[in-house]
């Protein structure tokens, strides 16, 4: 094992991602995602409590309880993206020596609402406003929107594009009038794009919108199984690149989950198990078989015994809601995103665990579901109640074993590049 820890690929991959991560843009953005634990946490925490309430009969799906209980999932995760980028602008704009790093992170945000939102009114006069892409699918474009405000303002900054106040005017009113031209010149030509996107598809479409539809579009012909395995891996793969990629597929997937499973209800209703028909939708949840999306439980399994102290502490708080296939807390705590050492684990191991079950349905070991099962819940749990098969829910544990198979080493090589500049951080400190 230590001859592929030490591998020339293994060398190659840590240097690479040494050098991303020296890089002031992704630098900031690994550090935004990190500094968002608080609202991933409590998200995650609130998710779990609504999708246990049901399972003992506590409350119900869309009931008055449940509705409270889910509020705060929706100001925490449902506005990601929003807090994510705050955070990002304020670590980049620090990162390129902007005056003022805050009022950066306020015009991003202002900047990023703007093609992201939707403002309209309700039967009733009410103002609406559409959150969609501030949860994650919003999050690729809002990244692109953080690095243009922030290189506006370093352009307006170093060529002293600005609002002058006397000297002796409060330093927050001189920021304040400072930003002025920085803003109008990132929103103008954001709003621009968002007007003339908006206007050429009949109000159908934006940029965040447009972006996810054209990443989309192609994917409907990919319904067969070598279909499946290139859409699983290309949702991984768009992970890796901060785009929610089963948002992506979900135009695709939900219909064709609900097809199968109303095909295969009737076929069980009229010959039992042996009357179910395998359709290649079935391997889609390979993907995310254990511990979410890229299967990530076996990487925080590995990471409670971890030199890393920061691998060891997420793995600590992100287990739980692993478990119930909440991964966010393991993908942006570690982070997973834009780090080349973890997103390759993560995608590759969607591939061995996809034919693994693929095999598992061949031999006649599982059964395709018949049951629609949409609710979170904890791991082996919705493989169950949606065949009514324990081979089915032991089946999601079983699969730690190839896909931790594939993380481990990746894990080592992560463990030991933070671990050493840990102890790094400690000799500096010492001195």
């Amino acid at each position: 094992m230590d001859g592929i820890f030490n591998s020339p690929f293994m060398v190659k991959l840590q240097e690479f991602g040494q050098k991303l991560g020296s890089n002031k843009f992704l630098s900031a953005l690994q550090g935004s995602m990190m500094s968002c634990m608080a609202p991933i946490m409590v998200g995650a925490i609130f998710s779990i409590i609504c999708a246990v309430g049901p399972m003992f009969g506590i409350f119900q799906n869309g009931d008055a309880v449940y509705n409270i209980l889910y509020a705060p999932y929706h100001f925490t995760m449902d506005l990601l993206s929003l807090w994510i980028v705050l955070i990002m602008a304020y670590n980049y704009g620090k990162a390129l020596g902007l005056k003022s790093p805050i009022m950066t992170s306020v015009q991003t945000a202002v900047c990023f609402a703007l093609i992201a939102c939707t403002w309209g009114t309700n039967e009733a006069g009410a103002s609406v406003i559409d959150v969609t892409y501030f949860s994650s699918q919003g999050m690729f474009v809002s990244f692109f929107v953080c690095w243009f405000v922030c290189q506006v303002e370093k352009f307006c900054q170093d060529h002293n594009v600005r609002i002058k106040m006397p000297d002796v005017c409060p330093p927050s009113l001189v920021n304040g009038f400072s930003a002025i031209l920085p803003l109008a010149f990132a929103l103008i030509p954001l709003y621009a794009l968002e007007v003339i996107i908006s206007t050429s598809t009949g109000g159908a479409m934006g940029i965040c919108s447009g972006f996810m539809a054209i990443l989309s579009a192609p994917l409907n012909a990919l319904t067969s199984v070598p279909g499946m395995f290139v859409l699983c891996g290309f949702a991984a793969l768009l992970w890796c690149f901060g785009i929610h990629g089963n948002m992506v597929l979900v135009s695709v997937i939900l219909p064709m989950s609900i097809q199968a499973a109303t095909a295969n209800a009737a076929a069980y209703a009229a010959g039992g198990y042996d009357a179910l028909v395998f359709y290649p939708i079935a391997l889609y949840g390979s993907m995310a078989i254990c511990g979410g999306t890229g299967n990530t439980l076996p990487l925080l399994i590995f990471g409670l015994k971890a030199k890393s102290e920061q691998i060891k502490a997420i793995s600590k708080i992100a287990l739980i809601p692993g478990w119930f296939g909440i991964n966010e807390p393991v993908t942006f705590g570690m982070p997973i995103m834009y780090n080349p050492i973890l997103c390759i684990p993560y995608v590759l191991n969607i591939f061995v665990v996809m034919l693994c079950t693929l095999i598992g349905y061949k031999v006649g070991f599982l059964v395709p579901g018949f049951v629609p099962i949409v609710t979170l819940m904890p791991m082996g749990f919705k493989s169950f109640l949606s065949t009514l098969r324990w081979q089915n829910a032991i089946w999601d544990y079983l699969m730690i074993i190839p896909a931790g198979l594939v993380w481990y080493p990746f894990f080592k090589v992560y463990d030991n590049q933070l671990y050493n500049k840990e102890q790094e951080a400690l000799a500096a400190e010492a001195e």
